[in-house]
């Protein structure tokens, strides 16, 4: 005689028999713009008026040779003196790291043994890294990380200064992914999007800056179409 408890027995292996069939994917419908922001007719202009909005400070230069000034007046402004510095394409044509030195900034560059020294990377006072991507929709920074420029770069030091290309610039998060997703193989052991400085409204639903990462983010945006120094 049946019972209960051998009724529903029966019926879950029912149902895991008919589950385990082979199956298939239909092809998702074409989102064409549903969702899409896009940048307008002028996505620098958007972009920085995003980022600017969400507490970022953004300067505009011309060349490489402009981009190394505005990030050592930066540096020499606020006397730093513990500057942690990445690397890139785009970071490396600026050569910062002499003219730092020569400011009187201890530089440690993310390739280096020093930067393994959990203490250097937290006594850091800046952080100057390259980008993965701007998206100007959101006026935000797209930071990979990897062995040359691992988070703490962009998320420990109080200060971050990230230098971007004109050409890094992507209008919207769906183009971001859409980029991404071209090679899968190629995609960093992390991505960290930057909006703004970094925010908390933990303590009384208060919004403070500052608490978990960098207070101050500035972006520095390399205009020209090309330069013979960034590879």
């Amino acid at each position: 005689m049946s019972t209960s408890r051998d009724s529903m027995l029966q019926r879950i292996r029912e149902a895991v028999t008919a589950g385990n069939r082979a199956g298939g994917n239909p092809a998702l419908p074409e989102r064409g713009k549903i969702g899409y922001q896009g940048a307008g007719d002028d996505p620098v202009a958007h972009f920085q008026e995003e980022f600017v909005r969400a507490g970022g400070i953004f300067h505009r230069v011309a060349d490489c040779d402009e981009a190394a000034r505005v990030v050592l007046d930066l540096v020499r402004a606020r006397s730093l003196r513990r500057v942690l510095l990445g690397r890139g394409p785009v970071l490396d044509a600026l050569r910062l790291a002499d003219p730092l030195r020569q400011a009187g900034a201890e530089v440690v560059q993310t390739d280096a043994a020093e930067v393994e020294n959990r203490e250097t990377r937290f006594a850091a006072e800046v952080g100057i890294s390259g980008v993965e991507y701007l998206v100007a929709e959101t006026g935000s920074v797209v930071a990979a990380s990897r062995r040359d420029e691992p988070r703490s770069l962009s998320l420990l030091p109080p200060l971050h200064i990230a230098v971007a290309h004109r050409r890094q610039l992507t209008p919207d998060l769906f183009d971001l992914f859409a980029e991404l997703g071209q090679n899968l193989r190629d995609l960093p052991a992390g991505l960290t999007l930057i909006t703004g400085p970094s925010k908390t409204g933990d303590i009384e639903l208060r919004l403070v800056t500052g608490v978990h990462g960098p207070g101050e983010i500035h972006v520095v945006f390399l205009d020209s179409i090309e330069d013979a120094r960034i590879i």
